[in-house]
């Protein structure tokens, strides 16, 4: 029987979507975690399977992710005993996860509601090539404060999206947002996940995911990225750098993927910014090792050569001095 005017029309659920893993990645968060967690559950897109993972922090995080995962019995909670680094605490949850795409989220960021959403509808219109759909964000300090965007008018060259094939230019240049990924899980468990021998993950991503598989940019914004004192980002090029070390394992990496003149070009820019760092640090072992790779890309030009031959001077300058001093 047809209904009558008054008589309410039938209500069906929504169709179910694909399933969207949220790793959200703790350690030593406390001060952003609770407004990181409230931003997950504020998500538009209601298909989500959430890992809480704690690497080992030392103050109130603990406490506060048994707090959310006791409220949100759905959610899987880690608590990891030991400190293991970025790479492989993510990669603990991510192989015990099941959704179709994955999401790296680090609790000192926070995501916007319609992040998700509009992520995957980007990748519905997508082919199965693509394996990562990235977007613009806003910048914020400790305090939440907005800092500017991640890509803005008039920025740089070397700043602006693409999208596509981009491994050459994931080789030349740093200008994904990296908590702005989302992540199909196809081209993840195809890479076996992070490399947990490396420090960081995401240029090392970038490399071995860009060679397979297409990225695509969504124009929009919808992350808010902290910008504070303690965040991985903050410690890159310092003269103490941390990451040094895995970006030329990286850059190795890249040298056994490389099938092009332009892909070589694009590898020899990211390998004499590394020398210039290296020797702007005083790192004469890295200075080595980089100098090393380029010149299996191109000819090194005078400036290579001549920051590799002073590199070599000061570190042996600093030996002599240091036997003097003994």
């Amino acid at each position: 029987m047809l209904p009558t005017s008054r008589s309410p029309l039938p209500t069906f659920p929504p169709p179910p979507g694909p399933v969207v893993t949220v790793v959200a990645l703790c350690h030593n968060h406390a001060p952003f975690l609770r407004e990181a967690l409230d931003s997950v559950l504020a998500q538009a897109y209601p298909h989500l399977e959430v890992w809480l993972v704690d690497d080992a922090s030392t103050d109130e995080s603990p406490a506060i992710l048994r707090q959310y995962a006791a409220a949100h019995p759905a959610w899987h909670l880690l608590l990891l005993p030991e400190n293991v680094g970025n790479c492989r605490a993510f990669n603990h949850a991510f192989r015990q996860s099941t959704g179709e795409f994955v999401v790296d989220f680090a609790t000192d960021d926070v995501l916007l509601p319609d992040r998700l959403a509009r992520q995957v509808a980007q990748f519905g219109a997508l082919d199965v090539s693509y394996g990562v759909v990235y977007s613009n964000a806003e910048l914020i300090d400790e305090q939440g404060n907005l800092l500017g965007r991640h890509y803005y008018p008039g920025a740089p060259a070397h700043l602006r999206p693409a999208s596509g094939w981009v491994f050459a230019d994931v080789l030349a240049r740093f200008f994904i947002s990296t908590p702005t990924m989302l992540m199909r899980r196809a081209c993840l468990a195809a890479l076996g996940g992070y490399d947990e021998a490396l420090a960081y993950e995401d240029f090392d991503f970038w490399v071995r995911a860009a060679r397979d598989w297409q990225f695509d940019y969504l124009d929009a914004v919808t992350t808010r990225k902290r910008k504070h004192p303690r965040a991985m980002s903050a410690r890159a090029y310092r003269a103490d750098d941390p990451y040094l070390t895995s970006t030329i394992r990286v850059c190795a990496k890249a040298l056994a993927l490389v099938r092009t003149p332009a892909e070589r070009a694009a590898l020899a820019v990211r390998l004499r910014w590394e020398l210039r760092h290296a020797a702007r640090r005083h790192r004469p072992a890295e200075v080595g090792a980089l100098f090393a790779l380029l010149r299996q890309v191109v000819r090194p030009a005078p400036l290579d050569r001549a920051l590799a031959a002073w590199s070599r001077a000061l570190a042996a300058w600093s030996r002599a001095l240091a036997a003097w001093w003994r």
